[in-house]
């Protein structure tokens, strides 16, 4: 069983009444005339009035919180807060919601800290989606010491919340703590090179996430660097997204590193970080050796030709390699990497005259090897195209 909760759409050209209307329903639904007894929503429902004496106020928002203040009703953003607070009652008595969604629903800090407590306590919710809720450092210092005493819950998405630097710590103590989660979502925050110095040795030592997404943040230079080597170390993740990052050269390269000796990554999306040919041919040294990697990821970076030909020969030259798609889209490649790519694909029928590429999706239990060379050169078919 699952909960998902949507903060309403707002309509633009409604007229005033109805505004009005709503106001005064969501009055009755947050329980106005209780309010007069709760310090907590007069508490709240003060600072959001306050609004209406502030200087170069919007119009929109002055006649709502008129009408709110008129009607006795609570305004949307603390009907949220205290929403969450009713929410979170239930929630942990609750035997039955396994799955908890509450995206995009305006919790901010205040309400995220209401439902800590209560996720702290369940035993049998595992999956939570609190993105896109601008939880902020308050909001999650306050989720993350909640997941730390329940070691049921197995994914959380924490996307879109403005996760700066400061979170990097709480997240980092999550990492190190709760050995039963499995999947976190970290994209389209604000993660900055601090933030990689703080997560890299937390996920060096994190004993059980096996999927993280942390693309879309602002992981550069040192940061990018530090967290790579994290991955070095870590032997349970599989799937990895550090995409839209800017992780540069000297990213790749402490990637590539950590490929070398990493034996479990199977998953890697590394497009858009402002990888050259330098940094394609440096992680190129990992894809060298590697035996796990099926899944490479690295459209979108200015590697141009050079750089995919050095990856694609460091596949070529590494016998075990167990990489089944690699993905060049968007990326200028020139003739020689057409040749390579020709060559390799020719050499690879050469090695098992009976397959064809339409046959390979039926090789993969008998012959994995053959499979996987077909998928890398029919991708490579494809991405052979100037963005």
């Amino acid at each position: 069983m699952g909960v998902t909760m949507r903060a309403p759409c707002k309509r633009s050209g409604e007229k005033e009444e109805q505004e009005e209307g709503v106001a005064a329903a969501a009055g009755r639904l947050a329980g106005a005339p209780e309010a007069e007894e709760c310090s907590d929503v007069d508490s709240d429902s003060d600072r959001e009035m306050e609004g209406i004496h502030g200087p170069g106020g919007l119009v929109k928002d002055t006649v709502y919180l008129r009408s709110c203040q008129a009607h006795s009703g609570v305004p949307a953003s603390c009907f949220l807060r205290q929403g969450a607070r009713a929410l979170a009652s239930p929630l942990t008595s609750n035997p039955y919601v396994k799955r908890l969604d509450l995206r995009d629903n305006g919790l901010c800090g205040a309400g995220v800290e209401a439902l800590a407590g209560a996720l702290s306590k369940s035993s049998t919710i595992c999956d939570v989606d609190l993105s896109e809720n601008q939880m902020g450092v308050v909001g999650v210092q306050a989720i993350c010491a909640a997941l730390t005493v329940n070691l049921t819950m197995q994914k959380v998405q924490l996307a879109g919340n403005s996760l700066e630097e400061h979170a990097a710590q709480y997240l980092a103590e999550l990492l190190l703590a709760h050995t039963g989660l499995k999947s976190l979502d970290l994209s389209y925050n604000q993660l900055t090179d601090h933030a990689g110095e703080i997560l890299g040795p937390a996920l060096a030592e994190n004993t059980g996430l096996t999927e993280l997404n942390i693309s879309w943040n602002h992981l550069r230079g040192p940061g990018a660097v530090a967290f790579a080597r994290g991955l070095e170390a870590n032997i349970f993740l599989r799937v990895l997204d550090i995409s839209y990052n800017g992780f540069g050269d000297p990213g790749a390269s402490a990637v590539g590193e950590a490929l070398k000796t990493n034996n479990v990554l199977e998953e890697l999306n590394m497009s858009n970080n402002r990888i050259s040919a330098v940094g394609a041919l440096s992680l190129g040294l990992g894809l060298r050796v590697n035996q796990t990697l099926r899944i490479l990821v690295m459209s979108r970076n200015p590697m141009r030709g050079e750089g995919c030909f050095g990856v694609l020969k460091s596949v070529r030259d590494n016998p075990m390699s167990a990489l089944e798609l690699l993905d060049f889209s968007e990326i200028q490649v020139d003739r020689e990497f057409d040749d390579l790519a020709s060559s390799v694909k020719a050499d690879t029928a050469r090695r098992w005259p009976s397959a064809s590429q339409e046959e390979s999706p039926r090789l993969k239990s008998t012959h994995p090897e053959l499979d996987l060379a077909l998928l890398a050169f029919r991708t490579v078919k494809k991405i052979n195209v100037c963005a």
